[in-house]
């Protein structure tokens, strides 16, 4: 059964409207508040077939204010590029050992950077990370000789978009106590670059749906029609 604070924002939205994405971030605000921060998350329904490798949707965007998250950073590396991830701010640092510590399941971070060196022996752990999201990817940014920088960019708010089995993508854009413009300028920031990350031989509508909503809220439909399709 509903909750009453969800039943109580059900009232504030039109279900059968799309609604611009200011007005959207702005139905969002009007809904009765959880007990705890709430992430604010954006979901798209996309017209590609993800089986199809050359209709594979994925990339990072930076967010301009943040996801509001502490993200925890895993960065396999040696020597100075170890010391840079340190220095950066990463939460674990290594090489072999925390190489041994993924075999034993242990997943205890958001994201994982490596070095090109470090990938030789980090490809070994791709069915540990890679069902979970977690392998580092040159096309993520997540695999670079400058770790520093890598680390810097994920811990200010660069998110990662890759589009399910379903052809869904899902994708935090930010938390409820941010400022209504804050939220709406990261979520354009989001559905921009998943609009510019259409695949060539996609035919046909590619962003099918948008829609915005919180962790405990409805979702509010986001009118689509003023991003490229």
């Amino acid at each position: 059964m509903p909750s009453k604070r969800f039943k109580k924002a059900l009232e504030v939205v039109d279900a059968s409207k799309a609604y611009a994405l200011k007005d959207a971030v702005g139905v969002l605000a009007k809904f009765p508040k959880a007990k705890f921060n709430e992430s604010v998350d954006l979901a798209f329904r996309l017209g590609v077939d993800p089986k199809q490798s050359d209709q594979m949707v994925r990339g990072t965007v930076p967010l301009p204010h943040g996801s509001g998250k502490v993200v925890r950073v895993l960065v396999f590396a040696k020597g100075a590029a170890a010391d840079s991830a340190k220095a950066a701010g990463a939460e674990f640092v290594g090489f072999e050992d925390m190489i041994a510590k993924c075999v034993g399941g242990w997943s205890d971070f958001d994201v994982a950077v490596a070095t090109p060196e470090a990938m030789v022996e980090v490809r070994k752990l791709g069915k540990v990370l890679g069902p979970r999201g977690l392998m580092p990817n040159p096309k993520t940014g997540t695999v670079t000789e400058d770790t520093a920088k890598a680390v810097k960019e994920v811990k200010a708010g660069r998110v990662e978009f890759k589009v399910d089995k379903a052809g869904n993508i899902h994708v935090a854009v930010g938390k409820v106590s941010f400022p209504p413009a804050q939220i709406e300028e990261n979520a354009r920031a989001v559905i921009d670059a998943v609009a510019k990350a259409k695949p060539i031989s996609v035919r046909g509508s590619y962003m099918k749906s948008c829609t915005i909503s919180a962790t405990m809220s409805p979702g509010v439909r986001v009118d689509i029609r003023e991003f490229a399709n």
